[in-house]
């Protein structure tokens, strides 16, 4: 099996598996209970949030426990907005978020705010001065995303958080999901108010996450319930998602220093890509992250490039995994101004650390047979 859909989720480490088995079997006391049992599980989950905020150079109280990706955008986008209502309903965003973030704003919109869509250019990237021009003074919140789940793009967060210290009163809102371990981000310097992270992005347990909230911001929480996270996310905690993520993440970001691995394999597939007949290169060329490469086959259909490859052992994807199941052009390719025939024939291709020059150089190999045949097929 060659598996190319790291963005969509990644293999867990042995080592996360083999420790969310022996929490979950030997600490599954409920951490809300008084008893023994209860508060060794508890004990866990402290000294997991102490591990991951030392890991983001944060604060143990800055980091609140979540489901995953989808829950802490929706908490971070929803909960911002609710609790600064009162001084101002308008927010912005971009055209090229997660699905789960621009729901999340339409969900808003029909409860009466106002959201700004900023367009990109064709590289998939905002201005700093573009965003700075949307700021009205009855904006509160910004929401960004920091690498492009599709493309790979990386939008200037560090520059915008900059801007945004002339605007104290809004609140920066970051989508690291797929940034995380993979493209450097310094939440402090950058001026981040809320950053989400998914664990099964970063080889651990799906069904787990957390959102960072720095420190003295107001949220309003999404559940109704317990007092768990601060009274920010009510619900019994997870806790060997938990205790495993936190071991994830460690080891993610002691692969960190492969990043230039990473690119020279990302550098060495385009080239040989580009050498291929009918394929386009969707992804910028730099400012990029270095495990994601989307291109355009035009006139095929990337369903049955994805099926074809499939029935080689080897995985790639489409679109996001959240719309790969939808036949429509890609939002984020059309919102960078390409055709509707190279947004709807968009393929994805994304690396981890594990990668090898050898699965690449196979999944080559099987492009250069299947795509001459598939052209073919379109022009008879």
């Amino acid at each position: 099996m060659i598996y190319l859909d790291n963005s969509a989720t990644t293999k867990p480490y042995k080592e996360v598996v083999d420790a969310y088995t022996a929490v979950a079997s030997n600490f599954f006391g409920n951490p809300s209970s008084l008893h023994t049992l209860g508060m060794k599980a508890e004990g866990l989950i402290t000294e997991s949030r102490n591990r991951i905020a030392e890991l983001l150079d944060v604060k143990p109280v800055e980091i609140i426990f979540t489901s995953g990706g989808t829950e802490g955008n929706n908490l971070a986008i929803k909960g911002a907005a609710k609790a600064k209502q009162k001084r101002g309903k308008h927010l912005i965003t971009t055209v090229v978020e997660h699905p789960s973030v621009m729901e999340a704003f339409a969900q808003l919109e029909q409860d009466g705010y106002e959201v700004t869509y900023l367009p990109v250019d064709q590289e998939g990237r905002v201005e700093v001065a573009q965003v700075e021009a949307a700021i009205r003074p009855d904006t509160t919140l910004l929401s960004i995303i920091h690498v492009n789940n599709e493309t790979g793009a990386i939008q200037p967060i560090e520059k915008i958080g900059e801007m945004l210290e002339r605007y104290p009163r809004i609140y920066f809102h970051v989508d690291h999901v797929q940034g995380i371990s993979k493209v450097p981000l310094n939440l402090r310097k950058a001026r981040i108010d809320f950053s989400t992270f998914s664990a099964h992005k970063f080889h651990g347990m799906k069904g787990t996450g957390f959102l960072f909230v720095r420190e003295g911001i107001k949220l309003a929480p999404l559940f109704e319930g317990g007092s768990q996270e601060n009274g920010l996310r009510a619900g019994t905690e997870n806790t060997a998602g938990i205790v495993s993520m936190a071991k994830a993440l460690r080891m993610a970001k002691n692969q960190e220093n492969e990043h230039e691995q990473l690119y020279k394999l990302r550098e060495t597939f385009i080239r040989k890509l580009n050498a291929i007949d009918g394929i386009v290169i969707n992804s910028p060329a730099d400012q990029v992250a270095p495990h994601i490469v989307n291109f355009s086959i035009p006139g095929a259909k990337p369903e049955v490039v994805v099926q074809s490859l499939s029935s080689k052992g080897i995985y790639v994807s489409t679109k996001s995994a959240c719309s790969s199941k939808l036949s429509a052009p890609s939002r984020v390719l059309s919102a960078m101004g390409l055709s509707d025939e190279r947004a709807i024939s968009g393929i994805r291709v994304s690396f981890s650390f594990d990668t090898t020059a050898a699965e690449v150089n196979q999944l080559l190999t099987e492009l250069e047979v299947i795509i001459p045949e598939l052209l073919e097929v379109v022009k008879s």
